[in-house]
């Protein structure tokens, strides 16, 4: 491959492809960087979601200025952004498109300026910047790009520095974050940016990406002049190509073979037949989406290259007339379901795993309960607020990891949105009943609820994923560990959840704590519960208990003290 020195539109668009892969690949590495050992670490898994998004947008987006690119990946990794590092990495691509935005093709200069600028914006979007995060690899990165692009007018160069400062900033990390170099660990978020910056470095220093020519970027593209094509209004009699046409070819193969191929050629006798006009090709292969009223011919044209691997031939004006008819469909069942729904001035967002937890706050006020096997993105809560057809809406994290994404929601929402920052399920549900007022304001239950959440402690036990020092606890893969209010406190050999459970529950009540509630998840029973509570009991027999069927995942006892 050729090195690049001055970047345009096609390598924009690897570099954003080849980092949402280099992510995909490298997701399990990140998520066992996790400071605490607990089995949902997923940092990794939030950050390849999150660039998965923005990578679909920028493949999806019709312009191909490089400025409106950059604009498009940075829209998807905002509505795509899970989790706090998701949502960091989609600051540093908003600054980063914000400076670009008028660029055709970007120099090493017009490089270094979009990294500065996707360091600032960062930067600017956490409340309380910690170094030794995601956030210090940027600015030194950034600040190297500046300085090389200072001396070299070649992108390639600048993108090298970029790269090292990165690495040598995320090597810091324990340095910078006691935390980190306690456990024996760089930052987890860092490291996933620096994964991002190797594959920009990788397209642009000319080393093969392996990618399949039959990807899901081409399968978006056709999927999108599609839907262009068919769509629910459209009379199937006024589609004037009928028939959807895609056809590979191995080039130079087989025995129908007889022409070199040369793209402009293959390309402009295809433009001739129809619209809708996608080629695609490497040295190998070349892939075509085409709609036409000549199928055949854009066949035998393929077969002149070489021989055929794939062929699919679609009548559109069927799928209209079948679209239409589900169109309408859709919009009855809409109506109906719209004039039945209940009118809601005040919606209450939250999340939750588990089923039993989801009912417990639907019970107790929920409008909706999104599931957080997954962290949420920013376009699921927004989508959340818009399903609840409220006036104004209320957002119950139940998860620190959330904070930054509801935030982006209340940004973006078409109603008035406010965060109650609950740190865990417990406090949800505490904020839920002891705070929220169907009856009340949007700015008064907020307000009630965050103040509910100083009457509640919450606790949770599960098994370590893998050894570490932290706190001053020597922990073991497979020990039981207990966490109160998000800190490991408790760690028991041999997966001994219920010694843990008592020894946290001890750590937990104080003379002025009267009510335990136990909720027990997929790896526990009721059973389980009940001889918590008799050991709970062992310990100050005034206390009361309450008992629920938790049925999350992961951690067999969540517990809460008020």
């Amino acid at each position: 491959m050729e090195v690049v020195t001055t970047i345009t539109n096609v390598e924009f668009g690897k570099m954003i492809n080849a980092a949402a892969d280099a992510l995909k690949n490298n997701a399990e590495k990140i998520n066992k960087l996790n400071v605490f050992p607990v089995p949902d670490g997923d940092t990794g898994t939030n950050m390849t979601l999150s660039m998965a998004s923005g990578a679909e947008y920028e493949r999806n987006e019709t312009d191909t200025h490089l400025g409106a690119l950059a604009q498009a990946t940075s829209k998807g990794l905002l509505m795509g952004a899970r989790g706090n590092s998701g949502v960091i990495l989609s600051q540093i691509f908003r600054g980063f498109a914000a400076k670009i935005a008028d660029k055709e093709t970007l120099s090493a200069r017009d490089l270094a300026d979009a990294l500065m600028g996707g360091a600032e914006t960062a930067y600017k979007a956490v409340m309380k910047p910690t170094e030794g995060t995601i956030l210090t690899v940027i600015r030194e990165a950034a600040a190297a790009a500046n300085r090389a692009a200072k001396e070299s007018d070649d992108a390639v160069v600048v993108m090298k520095e970029t790269l090292d400062a990165a690495e040598k900033a995320l090597a810091s990390t324990p340095d910078l974050l006691p935390v980190l170099k306690e456990v024996g660990v760089v930052d987890s978020g860092g490291q996933g940016l620096v994964i991002v910056l190797e594959a920009f470095y990788a397209v642009l220093s000319g080393e093969e990406i392996t990618t399949e020519i039959d990807n899901a970027a081409l399968d978006a593209m056709v999927m999108s002049l599609h839907n262009a094509g068919v769509q629910g209004d459209l009379n199937p009699e006024d589609i004037q190509f009928g028939y959807c046409t895609e056809i590979m070819v191995d080039i130079a193969k087989g025995t129908t073979y007889d022409q070199e191929f040369d793209y402009d050629k293959f390309y402009e006798h295809l433009a001739a037949m129809g619209d809708s006009l996608l080629v695609i090709n490497d040295d190998e292969v070349v892939k075509v989406h085409v709609h036409t009223e000549d199928p055949g011919e854009v066949i035998n044209w393929g077969t002149h290259f070489g021989s055929l691997r794939k062929v699919k031939v679609d009548n559109m004006r069927d799928q209209q007339a079948e679209a239409a008819a589900a169109a309408e469909a859709q919009k009855e069942a809409e109506a109906k379901a719209e004039a039945e729904k209940p009118a809601v001035d005040l919606a209450v967002i939250t999340t939750a795993t588990g089923e039993g937890i989801k009912e417990l706050f639907a019970s107790s006020g929920a409008t909706i309960v999104i599931d957080a096997e997954q962290a949420p993105s920013t376009q699921d809560l927004v989508n959340a607020v818009k399903e609840s057809g409220a006036k104004e809406a209320l957002i119950l994290p139940n998860d620190s990891n959330i904070f930054m994404a509801a935030d982006q929601a209340v940004e973006i929402a078409d109603v008035p949105v406010k965060v109650v920052r609950t740190r865990t399920i417990q406090q949800g549900l505490t904020a839920l009943v002891l705070g929220y007022n169907p009856e009340g304001t949007l700015e008064d239950n907020a307000e009630a609820m965050t103040a509910a959440l100083g009457d509640v402690k919450s606790g949770a036990v599960t098994t370590s994923v893998r050894d570490t020092t932290l706190n001053g606890l020597e922990i073991h893969s497979g020990d039981a560990i207990g966490l109160f209010d998000g800190e490991i406190v408790v760690s028991v050999p041999n997966a001994d959840i219920h010694q843990a459970a008592v020894e946290l529950l001890g750590k937990m009540i104080d003379e002025d704590l009267e009510l335990v509630t136990v909720y027990y998840g997929q790896e526990s029973s009721e059973d389980d519960a009940n001889k918590l509570e008799e050991a709970g009991l062992a310990i100050d027999e005034d206390l009361e208990f309450e008992i629920h069927d938790g049925g999350q995942p992961l951690y067999p006892i969540l517990m809460s003290v008020e």
